[in-house]
């Protein structure tokens, strides 16, 4: 009897927010190395979280990430992975093979999942929604870097997007984009969701990747950041809290929140139902930054 006093206890504790996000747009980014993890309880644990979230008409919009399978499909193809400030170098001869991993093979993946656990999902190649500008990078010594078929997203096109959310279809959209040259466009996954995230005037934007959060000691997590304010984040920059690929996530992060957004959250996608303790619970996890 205690233990289901316990989960009606759990369901009261969600209600207020229930209540308060009934309608408003959740952007989710879903990355991480736990989308290739052999046990399928971890691989379907987001897309169940958000079929809740549709249960409670809260509308997710998903936008995707899969760096290990294009190093793995890089690798079959004899492409060698490059890296710069945490930006994937994209030379002509892998832009077409970065596309067709996100969009023709972890898309549909992710939008199957989301369906047949009882979800509606429509999947999007990010060509049809993002535009892109070529994107310039500087290594650690400053000097201009050549990062190939990288862009940065500038524009959402929110139509079919806003369509899917008005049937109550989940819209999963995989980051690439097509540039103003009318050539591809591999994009950084954090930068498309927090652009999407603005675009739709989201009310929050939820980041999940593979480490606990905001970390003051990168290999230590213990030392998550619970709670940080948009004006702290230069400083977390100078003492090299926020640094390499942490960068383009925190700048997108405050960008989203300048713009409109009332909340971002870094979570942890390895731990079960991340999404759902972060929103739906008086503690939460991770790291969130606010205004």
């Amino acid at each position: 009897m205690q233990d289901l006093i316990s989960k009606a206890e759990t369901l009261l504790e969600a209600l207020p927010y229930i209540q308060r996000f009934s309608g408003a747009t959740f952007v989710v980014k879903y990355g991480g190395s736990f989308m290739d993890s052999p046990d399928p309880a971890v691989r379907t644990g987001v897309a169940r979280d958000i079929v809740f979230l549709e249960a409670v008409e809260i509308d997710p919009v998903v936008v995707h990430g899969g760096g290990k399978a294009i190093t793995r499909a890089m690798e079959k193809a004899g492409l060698k992975a490059q890296f710069v400030q945490g930006m994937r170098v994209t030379d002509e001869a892998s832009v077409n093979l970065v596309n067709d991993v996100l969009s023709h093979e972890i898309n549909p993946e992710v939008v199957a999942a989301i369906n047949r656990l009882g979800g509606q999902a429509k999947g999007f190649a990010g060509p049809d929604i993002f535009r892109a500008r070529r994107l310039s990078a500087r290594n650690e010594a400053g000097a201009p870097v050549d990062l190939g078929f990288v862009g940065e997203v500038v524009e959402v096109n929110t139509t079919p997007l806003l369509e899917c959310l008005a049937r109550g279809v989940t819209p999963v959209i995989s980051p690439t984009a097509r540039g103003f040259d009318g050539r591809l466009y591999n994009c950084n996954a954090d930068i498309a969701a927090a652009m999407t995230a603005i675009a739709l005037k989201a009310k929050r934007l939820v980041f999940m990747s593979d480490v606990p959060g905001l970390l003051r000691e990168p290999k230590d997590p213990a030392t998550v950041i619970p709670h940080l304010k948009t004006g702290e984040v230069d400083g977390l920059k100078q003492t090299g809290v926020v640094d390499k690929g942490m960068i383009p996530k925190v700048d997108s992060a405050v960008a989203a929140i300048n713009a409109g957004v009332e909340k971002v959250s870094f979570v942890d996608g390895r731990v079960p139902h991340a999404v759902l303790l972060e929103i739906f619970t008086d503690e939460g996890v991770g790291t969130e930054i606010v205004l």
